[in-house]
């Protein structure tokens, strides 16, 4: 909210696109801030858009005629500081998503916004996109720290901001980690668990969205691609599931070549629904980002909640203390860690028989990044890691408690959030 606020009173605005997966509540947002920050809203959702709005934009791309004619059609004035212009899935339209390049350049005194779901984005390959004349902002899933919020628990996350080795809320932490676990990102799925707590109700809702997820691989792309992108969608979990350095393409099929698959692979990615990790085999070396490997990498999905459905780990195990860290090879705690951490570009590491889950670059310092499932703190490739580039500092993410530990920081898995803050406690330190 507070970033649509600096959009709104930005001397050099232009009009914004909202943008990620479905179902992040990116429409009720946009709604909220109309609400509270404008007089008036035209609403035009151009998946079924009103009589006359598709001829409108057919006839002209002006945007002064463009706010003429909706003023007719809607019966109200729009002005400029009043009346926030709202175009939902724009990318159904692509003369809609051409104009905001008209609005940007002839008006741009008037407030423009737009939301997409990313992956909806291929529905017109040809459709020109208006470069440097709009500015975009992501909407990313619910993280751990705010469904502590949802909990009501914000003042326990503002006293651990402050001193996050305090041990007093471990236990009810761990116990919100879990469901979080079971839950997944959306907004509605949140609300509907804090009000009822009916497993089969989420179940429900999980199951749907999927169903849309594949609905929307054959809407908005050809049958070919289409196919190949459910193939890749469906084999992610078990290829995580097993002990594979990167991702193997004739696991999907005997005869699957990566050409035959790179284009479905990045339209999930560019569709927001999985992240791409590549690998390097290089530990001391900045830009990090330089030395990967660019045909060897991981694919993880965007939230947890994708990987327990797609590897049908049911709400029981979730509960359940001990499996939940033995089932599935403990993959769910490293796809919670690297969606904790998505506002860095992780890597994975790998030498010989040696690798390390996750490897980053904060600033000049190269932080490599091990994710242990419950307890079992083994962590030979950490340790093989360390004499060979001897890092400033090493992270482990465990049921361990969070504690320093020489060059170590353990991090509890539910502790997650309070990365940042650890890591400048223990550099201040140094």
């Amino acid at each position: 909210m507070q970033n649509l606020i600096d959009w709104k009173n930005s001397p050099t605005r232009k009009p914004l696109i909202l943008e990620w997966a479905r179902q992040v509540w990116k429409t009720y947002i946009l709604k909220e801030f109309w609400k509270k920050y404008f007089k008036n809203m035209i609403y035009i959702n151009f998946q079924n858009p009103s009589n006359g709005i598709l001829e409108l934009f057919k006839w002209t791309l002006d945007p002064k005629k463009i706010i003429k004619t909706l003023s007719l059609i809607y019966g109200e004035d729009i002005l400029p500081q009043d009346t926030l212009l709202f175009f939902d899935e724009i990318q159904a339209t692509p003369r809609a998503l051409e104009s905001l390049k008209y609005f940007c350049e002839d008006t741009p005194e008037y407030a423009v916004v737009t939301a997409w779901s990313l992956l909806g984005v291929f529905l017109h390959p040809g459709t020109s996109f208006p470069v440097g004349k709009v500015q975009t902002l992501e909407l990313y899933p619910l993280d751990f720290e705010e469904y502590l919020w949802a909990n009501w628990k914000k003042q326990i996350v503002d006293e651990l901001k402050k001193d996050p080795f305090i041990s007093l809320f471990d236990d009810s932490l761990y116990e919100l980690f879990k469901e979080y676990l079971f839950l997944w990102w959306m907004p509605a799925v949140v609300k509907n668990w804090l009000e009822n707590h009916l497993v089969s109700e989420v179940e429900t809702l999980q199951e749907q969205i999927l169903k849309d997820y594949q609905w929307d691989f054959s809407k908005y792309t050809d049958k070919s691609v289409s196919l190949r992108i459910l193939e890749i969608f469906k084999t992610i979990a078990p290829q995580l599931g097993k002990e594979n350095w990167k991702f193997i393409y004739n696991l999907i099929r005997t005869w699957a070549r990566a050409r035959e698959y790179e284009q479905a692979v990045e339209r999930l990615v560019e569709a927001g629904l999985t992240k791409k990790v590549y690998n390097t085999d290089v530990g001391n070396k900045i830009p990090l980002r330089g030395y990967i490997n660019m045909h060897n990498f991981k694919l993880y999905f965007l939230d947890v909640w994708l990987l327990r459905k797609l590897a049908n780990i049911p709400y029981i195990v979730i509960q359940n203390k001990d499996q939940i860290f033995n089932e599935f090879n403990g993959m769910l705690t490293e796809q919670f860690v690297l969606q904790q951490l998505s506002q860095y570009e992780l890597f994975y590491w790998t030498l010989w028989k040696s690798e390390v889950d996750f490897i980053m670059q904060r600033d000049n310092i190269i932080i490599p990044i091990e994710v242990k499932s419950g307890t079992n703190l083994r962590a030979k490739s950490l340790i093989n890691f360390k004499d060979k580039y001897h890092p400033v500092v090493a992270t482990r993410f465990s049921l361990q408690k969070t504690e320093i530990k020489d060059w170590l920081i353990e991090i509890s898995l539910y502790k997650s959030f309070l990365f940042d803050e650890i890591i400048n406690q223990f550099l201040n330190k140094e």
